[in-house]
């Protein structure tokens, strides 16, 4: 009960954050194209804080004179609102087309903007959820980060790896020519070839060479492309070169086989049914190969040997049936000289910041499209479920972690609301290119039946959302 408030409260710091970015974008250039912002609202519901600001000052219009609020109900400041419903935000700008404007107040409507200040206005949301990223990798990069070297455990000759040469002792450099400092630049770049047919080309430094390089290359063909939930660095049997992990427990899952059985966090597997377990990877081969079979473990705890059977339960993972009894490993600190810190000085930071940001929006572009196209499964799209999870993991590894995360979903906000779909900033980015060719707006009505399809749209991806999030828990 206590994760899943605490997964709840991260939810919300980490939504807030995001969407109270992105409508000061909106905000912030709505004021200075001079027009009224009745409302900037982080949350959707009944507002359970407001605060107004001032009311706006008049301005002077070129060729008129000074304009000065003459109507019946004069205009009040912005309201500031946080709403009950953290699961966005919005920012309503004075518009004839949301009501009545009063002839002095059309100065100061959204509508009345010539065409280039309503494009702008629109994209800021966006542009600050990508100046986000860029100031939190900033600031990553100015203090360091820490990565696991990519450096190769053993590798079974029978995997896709092991068939192209690839050996324990080898440094990977370079996945297609682009660079993989550490083990989660690994993971980016062959992540970024699911769906994809050709050669995965593995650059390795070989052990105890300095500066020489070899090329290793792996074929394949609409590579994971029907797997939910995938493990490139598996399927190619690459391993890395951790040190020795003991088959200890380190959490348990609440109505698991594991906490039925009795297992406690601490827990140390001496042996299952006879076999010692010397390591981590062992104790897990031997559940997954056993679904719903008991298993009569010695477990060292407190410094005594105490007799458990556990059953795993039978799940699916990967396509396969395997066994799975609800338990995580101990958290290990790796030793120095596995790690490598990344950091720049902090006038030069910038650079590698919009580099990561740059290389993360074409990773979720190419993404979006491959689950468009069907090149990957669409049960790989997360919902609220699953950010709250993750939010709430990065916030317990540290601020930095927490930050990394941060980075990350703004992007993906970005890209998303640039997608040219009615409802977002996307369509409404269309509708005045549109414009800019014509030369005169898109009908009342196309924009309506373009409403309707954008809703019907983002809600159906909601909803296949939320039911990716529920399967997998």
């Amino acid at each position: 009960m206590i994760e899943v408030i605490q997964s709840i409260l991260a939810l919300i710091v980490t939504l807030s954050i995001l969407v109270t970015i992105h409508e000061f974008g909106h905000f912030w250039v709505a004021r200075l194209c001079h027009v009224h912002v009745l409302r900037f609202s982080v949350g959707f519901g009944k507002p359970i804080y407001m605060k107004r600001g001032p009311a706006p000052a008049p301005v002077s219009v070129p060729g008129d004179q000074e304009i000065r609020t003459r109507s019946n109900e004069p205009l009040q400041g912005t309201e500031f609102v946080i709403a009950s419903i953290p699961l966005g935000g919005y920012v309503k700008m004075l518009d004839e087309r949301e009501g009545f404007v009063p002839d002095d107040q059309l100065h100061l409507a959204f509508n009345r903007k010539p065409l280039a200040q309503r494009i702008a206005i629109v994209a800021a949301g966006p542009i600050a959820n990508f100046l986000l990223a860029i100031v939190a990798y900033w600031a990553l990069f100015t203090v360091g980060v820490t990565g696991v070297i990519p450096l190769l455990g053993d590798i079974t000759p029978e995997s896709k790896a092991g068939r192209a040469g690839l050996k324990a002792g080898q440094e990977i450099v370079a996945i297609d020519g682009k660079e993989t400092t550490t083990w989660a630049d690994v993971n980016l770049k062959l992540f970024d070839r699911m769906g994809e047919s050709g050669s995965i080309v593995i650059t390795v430094v070989e052990p105890g060479a300095v500066g020489a390089t070899t090329d290793y290359h792996i074929a394949v063909n609409n590579w994971m492309s029907g797997v939910e939930e995938p493990y490139p660095v598996s399927d190619l049997g690459l391993t890395l070169n951790y040190p020795k992990i003991p088959a200890r427990i380190g959490g348990i899952i609440a109505d698991g086989r594991a906490e039925a059985a009795g297992l406690q966090a601490g827990d140390e597997v001496v042996s299952a049914d006879g076999l010692a377990m010397a390591t981590w990877g062992s104790w897990v081969e031997l559940i997954q190969a056993s679904p719903e079979k008991p298993i009569a473990l010695e477990v060292l705890r407190d410094n005594q040997i105490v007799n458990i059977t556990v059953t795993p339960a039978l799940t699916e993972r990967n396509g396969k049936m395997v066994g799975f009894i609800g338990a995580s490993r101990e958290k290990i600190q790796l030793p120095e000289e596995m790690q490598r810190k990344i950091n720049y000085p902090v006038y030069s930071a910038w650079i590698p910041a919009v580099k990561k940001t740059w290389e993360i929006t074409l990773f979720t572009l190419s993404s979006i499209k491959k689950m468009m196209t069907g090149a990957i499964s669409p049960k790989n799209l997360s919902g609220p479920i699953t950010i709250a999870q993750v939010a709430n993991a990065t916030a317990q590894s540290g601020l930095a972690s927490f930050v990394g995360f941060i980075a990350l979903l703004s992007i993906s906000l970005g890209v998303l609301n640039l997608l040219p779909i009615p409802v977002l900033d996307g369509g409404h980015l269309l509708y005045y290119f549109i414009e800019l060719v014509t030369g005169k707006p898109v009908p009342e009505r196309v924009q309506v039946w373009g409403l309707q399809i954008g809703m019907f749209f983002i809600f159906s991806i909601m909803l296949l959302a939320f039911y990716n999030d529920l399967t997998r828990l």
